[in-house]
């Protein structure tokens, strides 16, 4: 076969002029996928890596690779957690799943406990997750408790390790155990009873007294919740039930001693006022005590409007 020189064609330019082509060379063509890194990792693949800092060597658990492990614990707690997102999500999951039972044998009597973290919104069950699209925040107040406690538990476990003289401070997890605790376990309490009875409300950016009750905005001068009547939405909907709406969970918080509690309520820290008050038996579960600040705060309501 004879070629004809002049109509041979010269081969396309490698320089591509589509905006979404970043094909500047001969082959081989470089990937137009991003390099991976640990923030665009997965959940499941980064978890991994966090596990695969322990020690794991195999073999009995001595007393040298249990130091290691305490040791890798209090490095997740201080330094890798505070890396980014996503590392900061693996290492809580392992932390608060390794001193759980830890924390639940310095639970006191008759105090219950739940400080398993509830996200801010649900998810789907088959959605894809990624540690980007994951919540840090929580309304489950006695998680913060925990993390407190693993912040003071892991630092005293290798201090213990690298000093025999070391005591440790007792008073430290007596504070945590005898107020901290009870107080932040009472607060959900009173948000799931507040919530099946109607008088507390966790979603944002619902009004915190409804629109045929009106609302609960913050004083510009004192910062204290103040309700704001409706007449004009009670007018246009004369059959509509007139009844308070929920209170923000996030505008309250719980005053607590052995032999009195307190609902307060207020924004931001400031201006906060006792809006209901109970007294207490010392052997007296948190669950009873809840509930009767649950009905306190319901009549409080229907007073107030």
């Amino acid at each position: 076969m004879i070629l004809d020189e002049k109509s041979m064609q010269p081969p396309p330019p490698y320089l591509s002029t589509q905006a979404n082509d970043i094909v500047n060379g001969p082959p081989p063509f470089p990937h137009c996928r991003p390099p991976m890194t640990l923030c665009t990792l997965p959940s499941h693949l980064l978890l991994q890596i966090v596990h695969m800092t322990f020690p794991q060597t195999p073999g009995a658990f001595d007393e040298g690779r249990l130091e290691r492990q305490r040791k890798t614990l209090y490095w997740l707690a201080v330094g890798l957690r505070l890396v980014n997102r996503a590392l900061y999500i693996a290492c809580m999951h392992v932390l608060r799943s390794t001193y759980l039972p830890a924390y639940d044998c310095l639970i006191r009597s008759p105090y219950s406990s739940d400080p398993f973290p509830l996200p801010l919104t649900p998810q789907s069950p088959f959605a894809p997750v990624s540690p980007a699209s994951l919540h840090l925040g929580t309304i489950q107040r006695e998680t913060a408790t925990l993390d407190l406690f693993i912040a003071l538990k892991v630092r005293e476990d290798v201090w213990a390790d690298d000093s025999e003289l070391h005591l440790e401070r007792d008073e430290s997890f007596k504070d945590l155990f005898d107020l901290a605790q009870p107080r932040s376990r009472l607060e959900d309490l009173v948000r799931v009873y507040g919530v099946r009875e109607g008088v507390v409300s966790v979603d944002a950016a619902a009004p915190a007294y409804g629109s045929s009750a009106g609302s609960v905005s913050p004083s510009p001068t004192s910062g204290v919740f103040r309700t704001v009547p409706a007449y004009a939405s009670a007018a246009k909907h004369p059959a509509r039930s007139l009844k308070p709406a929920p209170i923000p969970f996030a505008a309250l918080s719980v005053s607590f001693s052995p032999r009195r509690v307190g609902l307060l309520m207020g924004s931001g820290g400031k201006g906060k006022r006792t809006i209901v008050e109970t007294e207490r038996k010392r052997d007296e579960r948190l669950e009873i005590t809840a509930k009767r600040l649950v009905r306190q705060l319901a009549t409080w309501l229907d007073e107030s409007y």
